[in-house]
């Protein structure tokens, strides 16, 4: 099943019509659909697809000999595989006299087998495959190695003519997975699932929310076991990882509120979140008008589904282990809704941030982000220093009678005050699960939408 990943794709098929050399790096998290995306690629390009395994260098050869043997009807290379990566890249550079696609998948398994291969590819590429027609793509889910691969130090460094960062899908571009679902339900499927293809392919939207985590919290589930196995292969020491992205989990946001909860040190709990934030598990947050530098930082959890396996799954391994995944159920639906919340925030974003590219905002901002200061709290705030306009706006996971939406955003108004902002045009929003009489606040200039708007942004 291929969704979506429309800018992905346009981004390889313009390289492709380039006609020069190309070296593109493909990278990303385990399960977000790079090789579904690349697959899809040469399906619409011909082109040579090399998957690498955890083996030997020779039979990594052996295997990538056949593959391109087939592709040429290649009988010599057939009985004579590649010994070397040298003869691999020469025979590349002698076939690609017209355009030649080639995505060697897993790029990490080879360099582990050879670490001077990053060096044999840097030679080739500046003494032969940059002058010829070959569409050379790399990719790999060691999110560690591939950051070195990219980074100054490599070999490679400055040959890439592209990068592809492949991330889990947004909630609008995910929503077809599960068109089953009604947007509410979707709503909370993300907030379990993420934006993952391979995650949102273990939800059948035919059965409730209730029964497809019955079948989640089981011990041979890949949804119980595959957070573990993907953080494991990223991470060492992950006991302590582990401890610090529970603390988030649970609330925990401040580099204080983590040391307390987790008993490790300062300079320990900042290395861990350095770390996880460099491979993008973790995100750190400062307030929208607050530099970079700013003491203020909070961390989160970026993707849904390690925020809940955090939040429930992992303190609850137990009940999982002993068959009793139905008690887990109870007491993840019973918090649902609360946890929901920074969901739906997240998706609130998402959703701003669509409108702002579709040009269907008041004005279009630069910046967006949270604001907070001493107890008082804004979920989003939009900015344009240049114009000097601001946009405000509440988010409530839950139906709104129109009495209540009214206080919401002139407590707002109070809160817009505290941010400063002096002499810039404000505007008030409010984003809520279900918004009783959103016209009627339309008409008086507020920003209101609720999730029946969603749609229209959501392309099938």
């Amino acid at each position: 099943m291929f969704v979506n990943r429309k800018s992905e794709l346009s981004l390889l098929e313009d390289r492709f019509k380039s006609e020069k050399a190309e070296f593109i790096v493909v990278y990303g998290r385990r399960r977000v659909g790079k090789t579904a995306l690349l697959l899809e690629f040469l399906r619409r390009n011909e082109g040579i697809y090399l998957l690498a395994r955890e083996t030997s260098e020779a039979e990594n050869l052996k295997r990538f000999s056949q593959r391109v043997a087939e592709h040429f009807g290649d009988e010599f290379i057939m009985k004579n595989p590649f010994r070397s990566w040298d003869a691999f890249f020469e025979y590349l550079y002698q076939r690609a006299d017209e355009r030649l696609a080639v995505v060697i998948d897993e790029f990490p398994y080879l360099v582990k087998g050879n670490p001077s291969l990053p060096s044999i590819l840097q030679e080739y590429w500046d003494l032969k495959l940059s002058k010829s027609k070959i569409f050379l793509v790399i990719c790999g889910s060691s999110m560690s190695m591939m950051e070195r691969l990219l980074g100054y130090k490599s070999p490679i460094y400055g040959r890439r003519t592209a990068q592809l960062k492949v991330s889990p899908l947004d909630f609008f571009e995910a929503r077809d997975f599960l068109r089953g679902y009604s947007l509410e339900n979707f709503v909370k499927a993300y907030g379990i699932l993420g934006g993952t293809p391979a995650y949102l392919l273990e939800f059948n939207d035919s059965k409730s929310i209730e029964e497809n985590l019955l079948d989640y919290f089981r011990p041979d589930s890949f949804l119980y076991g595959d957070a573990r196995f993907v953080l494991m292969e990223e991470l060492e020491e992950p006991r302590n990882y582990f401890a610090v992205m529970e603390a988030i989990a649970r609330g925990k946001t401040t580099l204080g509120e983590i040391m307390n909860e987790t008993g490790l040190e300062r300079g320990t709990v900042a290395k861990y979140l350095s770390v996880l934030n460099d491979i993008g598990f973790v995100k750190r947050e400062v307030p929208i008008t607050a530099s970079r530098k700013s003491r203020k930082g909070r961390y989160y959890i970026g993707d849904p589904y390690f925020a809940f396996w955090f939040r429930y799954v992992h303190p609850n391994a137990d009940l999982i282990e002993m068959g009793q995944g139905d008690i887990l159920v109870e007491l993840v639906m019973e918090d649902l809704n609360e946890y929901i919340g920074w969901v739906f925030e997240e998706i609130a974003r998402q959703f701003l941030i669509k409108l702002n590219k579709a040009k269907k905002l008041p004005f279009r901002f630069m910046k967006i982000g949270r604001w907070w200061h001493k107890g008082e709290e804004i979920d989003l705030i939009t900015l344009n220093e240049r114009e000097r306009k601001a946009l405000f706006v509440e988010v409530k996971w839950k139906d709104l009678k129109e009495r209540e939406s009214r206080r919401v955003l002139e407590d707002l108004k109070r809160k817009a005050k505290l941010v400063g902002l002096e002499g810039w045009e404000k505007r008030y929003g409010l984003v809520g699960k279900n918004v009783e009489g959103k016209e009627e606040l339309r008409n008086e200039g507020y920003l209101v939408w609720d999730i029946e708007d969603f749609e229209s942004l959501i392309s099938y």
